[in-house]
């Protein structure tokens, strides 16, 4: 299975918005340098999140990008259907016609209970959850001026050795689902 860039980026660009835009707007920049997100496509990301009622923008020198609903309301199952990343693991599960074995192959039914446990996952966890469990360094809170500015540069962090993530050929993050027996 494989998470669209687009995906993850998205879902990186609201935690930040909730971790940051409380008091007001952000700017499309700010969220970038944080979220390790290149700008022009973030630009991307923050219009179609914008077109599916996930976020607002204002214009001008105060203005920028904020959450249009609570965090707590905004389900990853929501995210990655409205950024594209809404296919199933085999074509086969919305599709019969695919392969010439659906009617009979016991492989489909072990597929569509991974899909469902995937798709269990990501509905019931919310950008709010990931804000709890996403660690904001001190250097991201803001500044003295308030302004939320992050002082330096991505070099002068300790980002624990990630940097940006590796894709495949699709653009698509990999995902490797491993279960306990």
């Amino acid at each position: 299975m494989y998470i669209p860039i687009k995906v993850d980026y998205g879902v990186r660009a609201l935690v930040d918005l909730a971790q940051h835009a409380a008091d007001r707007p952000v700017r499309a920049s700010e969220i970038a340098r944080r979220a390790a997100i290149p700008q022009q496509y973030l630009a991307q990301v923050l219009h179609t999140l914008h077109k599916n009622g996930f976020t607002g923008s204002q214009r001008g020198p105060q203005g920028g990008h904020f959450l249009v609903m609570e965090p707590a309301e905004i389900r990853l199952s929501s995210v990655m259907l409205s950024l594209g990343g809404g296919d199933t693991l085999v074509p086969c599960l919305t599709d019969n016609s695919t392969c010439i074995h659906s009617p009979c192959c016991a492989q489909r039914e072990v597929w569509r209970t991974v899909a469902n446990a995937v798709h269990s996952i990501l509905d019931s966890t919310t950008i709010a959850d990931l804000v709890s469990d996403t660690p904001m360094p001190a250097s991201m809170g803001g500044d003295a001026m308030g302004d939320g500015a992050m002082g330096g540069n991505m070099d002068d962090m300790n980002m624990g050795g990630v940097g940006e993530p590796e894709t495949g050929e699709s653009g698509a993050l990999p995902i490797r689902l491993e279960t306990a027996v």
